[in-house]
């Protein structure tokens, strides 16, 4: 699941009645409250110990603990087996693992949830963000050079005057950024040791060009979209670590670039691809995933690519519908890639949509078998009733439905105008319709309306059967309203 993807931590408790496991409390039912009541400001992961995100997490995650600790801070790390202490996990809504929350002031109401990477210097720092001011003052050059060492970025502005105008926009925006450290300096030692002659903001980073300088009227909207623009890489591999800053931005536009990193051109291709990516910072994030790794095979699957089509350029949209686009040349150049971003912004692309070949006897079998090639012909016949479930091959749910749906196509295959069918929404995909979970039942009534009409009776043979008697009223309901999310789409990327 793409979801389920961002997701995956480590954490455990202290205080000397508390377990410790390197640094990490280990909380439970019996010793929750009592840990709030110990630790003011407390991170709390529920994982699951054969989940290997959390996993990944672990070595991470102690490391964070053990630097908190080290500085004597106040704010602690702890982790709960969400296995074993169901109750717990089901009172802070844990769904998916890891799932990190962070407890403030002993309050266990509203924790907030943690959003930011997972290196442990960027959980360090996010927890800093929220537990000190937003914005701290740099007294001097050393202070200012630590900053910047021990932050993959970091926000520097330069006010000689602190309640400036100026001074309150970048404060404002310091406010609505969790996971980057924002400071403030008047020291003209500083001023100097960076060249900074006036008044203003630098973004330091430990990639690309080290620092950004910002430019333009300096106000809080201003300031969030230069470091939108700025903080993440020209281009970001796709791992693990990087998932949650792919997922959780701003930028809701990515182009990806399928290539094997032992590839003897890599540098090459990767050269342009950044070369390309220059041009639309702040809009679209441009992602290598190395197609030969066993753990990104079910990302090329849902692009409809195999390992041998690689390299290969694909852009999805991650807004309320997710929208893929294909290059129209599988050529890899600056100048490719940036025509094709351009059309992309400039909304000329029309989506792809996968499908695979129509079957020579789709029409063999009682339930009919649909592809997007065929799909519109069939299931907009103005003649026919057409029931069609959309499925996923790996999706439990579907197998269990499966049987129930060969019945109902045996009870229906003489008639004269109805169609049972189903399509393989992992390998096809359709403009008509959008498919955010498995299985999804959708009923398109004889006539030329192009109506489409939701299933959300009972699935047996009964209800079904009902429902196409009565022409879809009885079970039905006007399309948009399932809130069916068993398996959903978007899941089956992990």
């Amino acid at each position: 699941v793409l979801r389920f993807m961002l997701f995956c931590t480590l954490v455990v408790a202290s205080r000397a009645e508390i377990a410790e496991e390197e640094d990490v409390l280990v909380l439970k039912k019996s010793n929750f409250d009592e840990a709030l009541a110990a630790h003011p400001n407390l991170l709390v992961e529920f994982y699951a110990p054969w989940c290997g995100h959390c996993k990944a997490l672990a070595p991470e995650y102690a490391k964070a603990a053990g630097m908190l600790k080290k500085e004597d801070s106040d704010i602690r790390l702890a982790k709960v087996d969400a296995t074993e202490e169901t109750e717990l996990a089901q009172e802070f809504g844990v769904r998916g693992y890891p799932t990190i929350k962070f407890f403030k002031g002993g309050e266990k109401e509203s924790p907030k949830e943690y959003s930011a990477g997972r290196q442990a210097n960027e959980i360090v720092s996010w927890l800093k963000k929220r537990t000190g001011p937003a914005v701290s003052t740099l007294a001097g050059v050393t202070e200012a050079e630590s900053l910047i060492a021990d932050n993959e970025v970091s926000v520097i502005g330069f006010f000689k005057d602190a309640e400036s105008d100026d001074a309150k926009a970048f404060q404002k925006a310091a406010e609505a950024i969790d996971d980057i450290p924002f400071a403030m300096t008047a020291d003209d030692a500083v001023y100097s040791k960076f060249e900074v002659s006036k008044d203003s903001v630098l973004l330091f980073k430990k990639f690309d060009e080290g620092r950004n300088t910002f430019d333009g009227e300096l106000t809080k909207e201003n300031l969030l979209a230069f470091v939108k623009a700025n903080q993440l890489p020209l281009v970001i591999e796709f791992t693990e670590q990087t998932a949650p800053k792919i997922f959780g931005g701003d930028v809701k536009s990515h182009i990806l670039m399928f290539l094997p990193k032992a590839a003897s051109d890599f540098q090459e291709k990767m050269d342009q691809f950044k070369k390309a990516a220059d041009g639309f910072k702040g809009r679209i994030l441009f992602i290598f995933i190395d197609s030969e790794v066993d753990d990104n095979q079910r990302i090329l699957e849902f692009f409809g690519l195999k390992k041998e089509e690689c390299p290969a350029i694909r852009l999805i949209t991650l807004e309320d519908e997710m929208t893929k686009y294909k290059p129209e040349s599988s050529a890899i150049t600056a100048e490719s890639i940036t025509k094709f971003c351009t059309l992309f912004t400039e909304g000329k692309l029309k989506p792809h949509l996968m499908s695979q070949e129509i079957p020579e006897d789709w029409e063999k079998n009682p339930v009919k078998v649909l592809v997007g090639k065929n799909f519109e012909e069939v299931a907009f016949n103005p003649k026919k009733n057409v029931f069609v479930e959309f499925y996923a091959p790996w999706c439990g749910h579907c197998k269990q439905l499966a049987p129930i749906w060969e019945k109902l196509g045996e009870k229906y295959k003489d008639s004269a105008d109805i169609i049972v069918a189903k399509m393989d929404s992992t390998a096809n995909e359709i403009e008509a319709v959008k498919v955010h979970s498995f299985p999804t039942l959708k009923f398109f009534p004889a006539g030329e309306e192009h109506k489409v009409i939701d299933y959300n009776g009972e699935r047996t043979l009964d209800g079904f059967s009902k429902f196409l008697e009565s022409g879809g009223k009885e079970g039905g309901a006007p399309a948009g309203d399932d809130d069916d999310d068993l398996d959903a789409e978007v899941n089956h990327l992990d």
